[in-house]
């Protein structure tokens, strides 16, 4: 009987642990702590799915360190999530690499290319942005070495249709006033940040992170009117 009393008062101090944790992870957000709110929200381009966009810049060392989480992400988002890559510039130096990633857009070549950019800079240093914002002809030798057709990125890449969405991207990042990279905006209303996901020795929490943003997009949701 004493045996039978001590295992249900474990389980219930297990079951009681279990909710805790679980209630900790779904806290409250609050927004300037756990994220911020775009003023004024922007429209979004999504219809009836709930538009994510990552801000990010090629050039960016935490944008490069983010991939594998948000790829991870991207496998379980929920249905009716739109995510979508903008590139961010916040000065004149930042804008090649926004251009790059417009012309990889444009091409289909996303799934391609997109991760391969952020390796070659950062782990391979076989793209470098200080020099690539001087001469693009570096680009073009590494995704003809990709097997893209040289001629074809070249043409695309000096492209008005590339070049006009290239000089927007500032007033973008501006709009909806961007702090830093990377960062996930939430049906134009909520941005998350890495930076705000920080552990006790201060490296980020991406397991948090995404807790977040699956938070927000269920606020968003709210918000529509879903469930």
């Amino acid at each position: 009987m004493r045996n039978a009393i001590r295992w249900w008062s474990m389980l219930a101090l297990f079951a009681c642990l279990a909710w805790t944790a679980a209630s900790q992870a779904q806290q409250q957000l609050v927004p300037g702590r756990d994220y911020q709110l775009v003023k004024p929200p922007q429209p979004t381009e999504s219809g009836n799915k709930i538009e994510v966009l990552e801000f990010f810049w090629y050039g960016c060392p935490h944008c490069s360190h983010l991939q594998p989480y948000l790829n991870a992400w991207l496998k379980r988002k929920p249905a009716d999530v739109d995510f979508k890559h903008q590139p961010a510039a916040f000065q004149e130096s930042w804008l090649q690499l926004a251009r790059t990633y417009y012309t990889v857009e444009i091409l289909g070549l996303v799934d391609k290319l997109h991760g391969d950019i952020f390796s070659a800079i950062h782990d391979k240093h076989t793209l470098d942005p200080a020099t690539l914002a001087r001469d693009p002809k570096t680009l073009f030798d590494w995704v003809a070495s990709r097997g893209v057709d040289r001629k074809k990125f070249m043409d695309t890449y000096n492209s008005f249709s590339v070049q006009s969405r290239t000089q927007r991207t500032i007033d973008f990042t501006m709009r909806y006033d961007i702090p830093g990279t990377p960062a996930l905006v939430i049906d134009g209303r909520y941005l998350a940040s890495p930076s705000l996901t920080l552990k006790p020795d201060r490296t980020i929490d991406y397991d948090r992170f995404f807790q977040v943003v699956d938070q927000l997009v269920a606020q968003a949701r709210k918000a529509r009117g879903g469930k």
